[in-house]
């Protein structure tokens, strides 16, 4: 029997007995007395049943919350636990991320340091460019100078290859320069003898400088001009002075025409010193931008690859904060139901019951 049904019965043989000490109006004092007594020995023995069984319900309350403090402390801790791990997973992985990261910046400024140095050397070039087109006026002629120096002037030495040999004819010729693919054959075997007696003899020798020059264009344009071996549609005569290039441009046969628009003619175009580095500048120029092509091919495919990285650590930066909410909710929610033990358990110590039982005690007597 509960604490409260005892409580009820208490009231209840109170109302019964003075009920009887009403009705009984006059009797004699002994058996007032007698009925006092009686009274009071049930409400003592009652009183210290109600006592008791109070008694044993707190206990059996306050080992409740123990163990529910108990599940909730365990369940504090297990919690921590997990969201120590998931942060120090997350750790390691963010330190992963930032580690692919810091990989691909640093690749990435190297690849922007060879751009830039590839810019540098284009003005280079382009200065080069504009000082030879410029300065053919006041230098004059330059003199003779071979082919192979002027190609190491103006191009780094993978563009170019010397005495280069072809496979299906078997032809060399003095030199090719490489664009991609395809290659542009150059010849420095120039008739100097014809140049030569021109200069000494005059008149008729002009006639045999202009024959000896087609000559050497119809056997450029025969033996090196081989779009089957990716050659360029057109070949270049190298004339060794300004001197002898000049001669070329003036003799004018009154049959054949201007000897350069023969040459032309053939895809055969002569070219000095002068105008021959011009070309060579034009050709650097040409390279450098293949380079920064090259180069920022790569720059956007690391670019790319950071990205990738970025949008990673953004989902792992996510999910680590998801599980830091549901970790502080779960936090929150442990707090408050420790609070609500621990205001329980402060009633009950000062002999106060929790909320719940004056509700109880009214149910039970109609009240």
């Amino acid at each position: 029997m509960s604490p409260m049904v005892w409580v009820a019965a208490a009231v209840a043989a109170m109302i019964v007995v003075g009920w009887l000490v009403w009705s009984a109006g006059r009797r004699s004092e002994a058996q007032l007395s007698a009925v006092r007594q009686e009274m009071q020995t049930s409400l003592a023995a009652q009183g210290q049943a109600v006592t008791s069984q109070m008694s044993q319900q707190i206990n059996q309350l306050t080992q409740a919350m123990t163990q529910q403090l108990g599940q909730v402390r365990q369940e504090l801790q297990s919690g921590v636990a997990s969201t120590g791990q998931l942060a120090s997973d997350a750790q390691k992985e963010v330190a992963k991320r930032l580690q692919s990261s810091t990989e691909a910046l640093v690749q990435m400024s190297e690849k922007i340091g060879e751009v830039q140095q590839t810019s540098r050397d284009l003005s280079k070039a382009a200065e080069t460019l504009q000082s030879v087109l410029g300065g053919a006026k006041t230098r004059g002629t330059l003199g003779e100078v071979t082919l192979e120096r002027l190609l190491e002037d103006a191009l780094p030495q993978s563009a170019f290859v010397m005495q280069y040999r072809f496979a299906s004819t078997g032809a060399i010729v003095d030199a090719v320069v490489r664009s991609g693919e395809r290659l542009l054959p150059i010849d420095s075997k120039f008739p100097l003898d014809a140049y030569r007696r021109l200069a000494e003899e005059g008149g008729e020798a002009r006639r045999e400088f202009s024959v000896a020059v087609r000559k050497h264009a119809d056997s450029i344009a025969g033996k090196y001009i081989l779009p089957d071996e990716h050659t360029f549609d057109y070949a270049l005569m190298f004339v060794p002075s300004e001197g002898v290039y000049y001669e070329l441009l003036m003799t004018e046969d009154a049959k054949s025409g201007k000897l350069d628009e023969y040459c032309r003619g053939k895809r055969v175009f002569p070219v000095s010193p002068n105008t021959f580095y011009a070309c060579l500048s034009a050709i650097a120029v040409s390279l450098q931008g293949q380079r920064i092509e090259e180069n920022a091919r790569h720059l956007l495919a690391s670019l790319s690859g950071l990205k990738k990285q970025v949008e990673s650590f953004a989902d792992v930066y996510e999910r680590l904060g998801t599980h830091l909410r549901h970790a502080q909710q779960s936090y929150e929610d442990a707090d408050s139901r420790l609070g609500r033990a621990r205001n329980s358990l402060e009633q009950m110590s000062q002999g106060t019951l929790p909320e719940a039982a004056p509700k109880a005690l009214e149910s039970a007597t109609g009240k």
